[in-house]
């Protein structure tokens, strides 16, 4: 796990290799093992390194191999690099590191940009060829791996979060009203390519980006998720019961979690108490780890809402006699002190409040490890969101997911913005609606299935993970979104999925490993009651971000709607239980922190 960042330019001009070295500067949190920077003609990369895999210097990135004609940044993880290595070797590929970041040069050498369907983990990349002077960029299928570009006269940019990109300059920091619409509208989810700034996009998973050097970019999508029954595969499938579902379900879970313990150093869980950590402790303890450490965050209650979820995490770590970590903050000591801090470290503006607990969690974490598996995906992958039942007698679906989904309407939102970024048509409703009509999944409850598995897991809960963990040179790896994982769920009917109030499948194969008490209790996520009730110190905050002088030059609110929602803030909560005066506050403090 890593941080990169290059400049690719199409003007015959050298690449700037200090504009290169001001975004990896930035990136250090993510990589604080190691620096690196290269130039050469029109090309500069920079890295910065987490070591994970191969802890020697070998495998310091930017890695060139000059018999070959090729360099490399990479960041990310490929669990079978060990596998494709002895396949390459055999192919007479000789190694001089043991990691899998040589694996990926080596490949993409052998196999072309097809390399990608070759990898199972998370990654992006940039690789230069000197030969053709080509430069390909690529990122995993379920986009666990970030990667943010920034167009310029004559040349692109590159980097692991939009902060590192606005640090190498010239950018077009103006707010894109369709995004702005996005984020109010669509749970701050701003799909691929957009981000809230009209100058930086980000690639869409799944996706590999050819750039040769007289400027032509030759996108390429090499994955798809489709739902149902597969040619080839629907025979066998075809009437599976309940049982032998969750039989295939268990041992691809296995498989995935196992993949993902592939490191030098040891690996912990994040254990929420909830379902899908505590199923990934009790795997791991199955496949032999002993004195796993775990770590869990609590709040203190609010308006009667709790904040923690110990009781059911300390079950599965006796169960298991974890090396378990209780973190419980305070919101006056520690909670409010690092907000401004949670908030800069986001590449992206996100409303969700558990980005706090996740990004405390971590600060405490990396004191003791450096990696760790978590259960993000589960809930999309497997239906555990209240939303996806009613979806399977929708006539409407996309009306439906809406309605249940989003954060408000069209004409709440043209209260709430300046007149100037108001937007004739719904963009994110248009969005819905598109997503929801292409081929690939029949039934309604799969078309909201595909786009919260396609999109919002992508730019929400994933995004969420990887910007909080890396705050602090932490790496987490997801096995519920295990590509192979992905597709067997998506091949499970949906009635297996969202019976007994969602997950039902999981939590059939949840049985034969994990205690009762912990997948039959009510449905939890991750309590910040602080950041939906917002009183006292957060309220002040709040308060400062929306009114104050560099809110009202910004212009992005209008005052009136500002002013009735801080008048009763508690009155405002969105269908999904968040706090509409807190999504505002986040985008107004994000854009102070990165002095926009």
């Amino acid at each position: 796990m890593c941080g990169i960042a290059g400049e690719v330019r199409f003007d015959g001009r050298a690449a700037d290799a200090s504009a290169v070295a001001a975004a990896t500067a930035v990136l250090a949190p993510r990589g604080p093992d190691g620096a690196g920077l290269w130039c050469q003609g029109p090309v500069a990369f920079g890295h910065r390194r987490l070591k994970i895999i191969d802890l020697s210097d070998r495998a310091q990135q930017p890695m060139l191999d000059p018999d070959l004609g090729v360099g490399l940044v990479f960041n990310g993880c490929i669990y079978n690099h060990a596998d494709l290595r002895k396949e390459l070797a055999a192919q007479g590929y000789r190694f001089f590191s043991d990691g899998d970041t040589e694996v990926v040069l080596k490949a993409f050498h052998a196999w072309g940009k097809e390399c990608v369907e070759r990898f199972h983990g998370m990654f992006a990349f940039a690789l230069w060829e000197r030969d053709s002077g080509r430069v390909t960029l690529a990122r995993d299928r379920l986009g666990v791996k970030p990667l943010y570009l920034a167009d310029g006269p004559g040349r692109l940019r590159f980097a692991s979060t939009l902060p590192a990109l606005l640090a190498a300059g010239d950018v077009d920091t103006d707010i894109d009203a369709v995004a702005l619409h996005h984020y109010l509208h669509f749970h701050a989810v701003v799909p691929p390519p957009r981000t809230i700034l009209k100058g930086i996009k980000k690639l869409p998973p799944a996706t590999v980006l050819t750039l040769h050097p007289d400027g032509r970019r030759v996108p390429w999508t090499y994955w798809d998720l489709p739902f149902g029954p597969r040619q080839g595969e629907s025979q066998a499938e075809r009437g599976l019961d309940e049982a032998a579902w969750s039989e295939r379900v268990l041992a691809a879970l296995r498989t995935a979690v196992r993949r993902r313990l592939v490191a030098d150093v040891p690996v912990g869980v994040l254990l929420s108490g909830g379902l899908d950590s505590s199923l990934i402790v009790g795997l791991l303890a199955e496949a032999g780890q002993q004195h796993l450490a775990t770590f869990s965050v609590g709040f203190e209650s609010v308006a009667g809402e709790e904040g923690d979820e110990f009781r059911y995490s300390d079950v599965i770590a006796r169960e298991y006699d974890t090396d378990h970590h209780r973190i419980r903050v305070d919101s006056r000591k520690r909670l409010v002190p690092a907000l401004p801090d949670c908030i800069r470290a986001m590449a992206e503006p996100m409303v969700s409040h558990d980005a706090i607990g996740f990004y405390l969690l971590s600060e405490e974490v990396s004191r003791h490890i450096k990696v760790v598996q978590s259960g993000q995906g589960a809930d999309e992958v497997f239906a555990g969101y209240h939303w996806y039942p009613p979806m399977l007698e929708s006539s409407d679906p996309a009306a439906d997911y809406a309605a249940r989904f989003c954060d408000t309407d069209d004409a709440e939102y043209q209260r709430t913005v300046h007149p100037r970024l108001a937007v004739e048509r719904s963009p994110a409703r248009a969005f819905i609606a598109d997503h929801f009509g292409r081929p690939g999944a029949e039934r309604a409850i799969d078309k909201a299935l595909r786009i919260d598995t396609r999109v919002m897991l992508v730019d929400d809960p994933v995004k969420r993970v990887d910007n909080m963990t890396m705050a602090f040179g932490l790496e987490a790896r997801v096995p519920f979104l295990d590509h192979e994982l992905v597709e067997l769920a998506a091949r499970v009917p949906g009635e297996l999925k969202t019976a007994q109030g969602g997950k039902h499948v999981l939590k059939e194969a949840a049985r034969k490993v994990i205690p009762a008490a912990v997948i039959d209790r009510p449905k939890g996520y991750f309590p910040v009651p602080a950041l939906k009730y917002l009183r006292g110190e957060v309220l002040d905050l709040v308060r400062d971000a929306l009114t104050g002088p560099r809110a009202r030059e910004r212009e992005l609110f209008a005052p009136d709607y500002v002013n009735g929602l801080l008048a009763d803030p508690d009155r405002h909560i969105t269908p999904l239980g968040g706090s509409r005066t807190w999504q505002l506050a986040v985008l107004e403090m994000w854009l102070e922190a990165h002095g926009i």
